[in-house]
């Protein structure tokens, strides 16, 4: 399926924040009937000033959606991309009931390890495709978008498809190609899902609980053992779960900690508490300590910073 076949379908983008308004941006400067969901402020920005993306990976891009709507507004889609919070899903999926139809391809660009299948069972429609994205982009004061860094890069798949599912998956993967947008397939999607959350669980975790800078944690000692503590718990949790986690994926991840990273980044969560903002929180680490407790895996590091995140966040 080439690039013009994709000019006749309709695509949605809901939540056109960091994550999904870098998406939406390069689907909405490449194809024609494309709906942006959103609400409020942001909402009323997008109609009077389009979708605005300033990005180190492909310059300054303007897009004008064809319609910009709320959620609960919008119609039949062919390929709807949720790009919202975690703790958003449930209500996103209900609000978009009328939106999917069973040929529907939804494919939620979410943190966590469970938004496919937590969209299967509520929407109990349509195609879902399981996704991860890394990425460093964030929504602005004048709800533009800034994408920073060389790397902007989705994995998508299904965990044991068929070959119908499979044609889906490509399918989507020619769909983001066609508007520039570095995508890959992976039929052991989980394994790549965990690798990005295990990733996520001691950057936004030890970030957040220290309220440091990675140039702060990278620079003391003991709070370099406990973000190397907190991968490995999760590793271990993602094993005991029956992920194929392996050593050079531990090895990359903490590569990127020691000698990647800039000695200013911060992290989503970090943010989210300081500011008082909604978190997810129970995504980056409250899920990871349930599933330890049910598979009897000590994470004693995990379990720490949980308690004393959850004295100041907002979940």
């Amino acid at each position: 399926m080439n690039q013009m076949n994709f000019q006749n379908k309709k695509i949605a983008v809901i939540g056109p924040g960091g994550v999904g308004g870098y998406l939406a941006a390069m689907i909405g400067k490449t194809y024609r009937h494309v709906t942006l969901g959103a609400r409020g402020a942001r909402l009323q920005s997008l109609r009077e000033n389009g979708l605005i993306l300033h990005s180190d990976y492909h310059g300054e891009i303007t897009a004008i959606p064809e319609q910009i709507l709320p959620t609960e507004e919008i119609g039949p889609q062919d390929y709807i991309f949720i790009c919202v919070k975690n703790y958003s899903l449930e209500e996103v999926c209900h609000n978009l009931n009328s939106a999917v139809t069973d040929q529907t391809v939804i494919i939620p660009v979410m943190n966590g390890t469970d938004p496919g299948d937590r969209t299967r069972n509520i929407l109990n429609k349509g195609i879902v495709i399981d996704s991860l994205i890394y990425i460093i982009a964030f929504s602005n004061q004048d709800f533009s978008i800034s994408q920073q860094g060389d790397i902007a890069r989705l994995v998508i798949g299904i965990e044991n498809a068929s070959e119908e599912q499979w044609m889906r998956v490509e399918e989507v993967s020619a769909l983001l190609s066609g508007a520039g947008i570095d995508c890959s397939t992976a039929h052991d999607i989980q394994t790549e899902i965990w690798r990005k959350y295990i990733l996520n669980c001691a950057y936004n975790v030890a970030t957040a609980c220290y309220e440091n800078t990675i140039g702060q944690i990278r620079n003391d000692p003991d709070k370099t053992r406990n973000y190397e503590a907190l991968v490995n718990e999760a590793r271990q949790v993602a094993l005991a779960k029956g992920i194929g986690i392996k050593q050079e994926h531990i090895d990359a991840i903490l590569y990127q900690f020691h000698h990647i990273y800039g000695n200013d980044a911060t992290s989503s969560l970090q943010r989210d508490i300081l500011q008082g903002h909604k978190s997810e929180l129970e995504t980056f680490s409250g899920y990871l300590v349930r599933e330890a407790g049910k598979l009897h895996v000590p994470v004693p590091v995990s379990e720490q910073m949980y308690r004393e995140l959850k004295k100041k966040a907002i979940v």
